[in-house]
């Protein structure tokens, strides 16, 4: 997919909404035009972190990945969607949640737009693990309404490589929520926003009672649609006890060079295909 030559990102800037309508309407109509959309969450993240949790990485780590990208590549976000899909946190008082029926809404009205503009791919990168999938079929219904544009839903967290090294295998499998790794993020980007108290809750090893049966899981093959309130009083599920802002800076660096690469490879290429096979001769 060739780069955008001759339109340097001073002029064109990475944010969608601070161009000026006929600077969007070239944006959008050139070579490989791709638009990454944030999503993040206002839910409970336990006593120590703050409602924004999800929504302050999804924004900062984007900025920062899009810092990173040649200046002549065809690529701006969109503004942040701070507030999603949380059923799972409601109990919880703060919590904001939209529902499936709005969220699906959300992504094809503004997805459609974007692609009558002429966006080849539109990129939702979601920090919230409570709507991936919801994302996911969010997607799946855009890309089929509208075919001519590529949706890639994407989990901040999904294939980081080097967290294995940079977390204990317990806090990797069993840390869902507001643990040892998003209490570290948050002390490095933002730690006048983390309270301190540093809360280990909603234990489900093999020795707790709320343990699943053997072969399922609350997350993974054999999953479960939890509450966080079967398994936590704090909101918490994980242990934020070992958080450390030195360990937030290894946890942003490993972020942000996993979602360099992967757009500059993108970005590279002529993916994913919008043509469909049975058309071609």
């Amino acid at each position: 997919m060739p780069l955008c030559k001759g339109t340097g990102m001073d002029d064109l800037r990475r944010h969608f909404d601070q161009l000026a309508w006929p600077e969007a309407e070239k944006a959008a109509k050139q070579a490989g035009a791709t638009v990454i959309w944030p999503f993040g969450a206002c839910e409970q993240h336990g006593p120590q972190l703050p409602l924004a949790t999800d929504a302050l990485f999804a924004d900062r780590i984007l900025n920062s990945v899009l810092q990173h990208l040649d200046g002549e590549w065809p690529i701006w976000r969109l503004p942040l969607q701070s507030i999603g899909f949380s059923p799972e946190h409601q109990p919880f008082p703060g919590t904001l949640s939209l529902s499936a029926e709005l969220m699906l809404q959300l992504v094809d009205q503004v997805g459609g737009q974007l692609a009558a503009m002429g966006v080849e791919r539109l990129v939702l990168l979601n920090a919230h693990g409570g709507q991936i999938g919801l994302l996911q079929v969010a997607a799946r219904q855009l890309r089929l309404r509208c075919p001519s544009m590529g949706v890639l839903p994407c989990f901040l967290w999904s294939g980081v490589d080097g967290l294995s090294s940079l977390l204990p295998p317990e806090e990797l499998a069993q840390g869902l929520h507001a643990g040892q790794a998003e209490t570290s993020l948050m002390l490095h980007m933002a730690p006048e926003l983390v309270g301190p108290s540093r809360p280990v809750d909603g234990d489900h090893g093999p020795s707790s009672p709320l343990a699943p049966p053997d072969g399922w899981s609350l997350e993974g093959a054999a999953p479960c649609a939890w509450l966080t309130s079967d398994l936590s009083q704090s909101g918490v599920i994980g242990d934020a006890r070992l958080a450390s802002a030195e360990l937030g800076l290894e946890l942003e660096q490993a972020l942000i060079s996993h979602w360099t690469q992967l757009f500059k490879s993108l970005l590279s290429s002529d993916w994913p295909p919008t043509e469909s096979v049975m058309d071609r001769p």
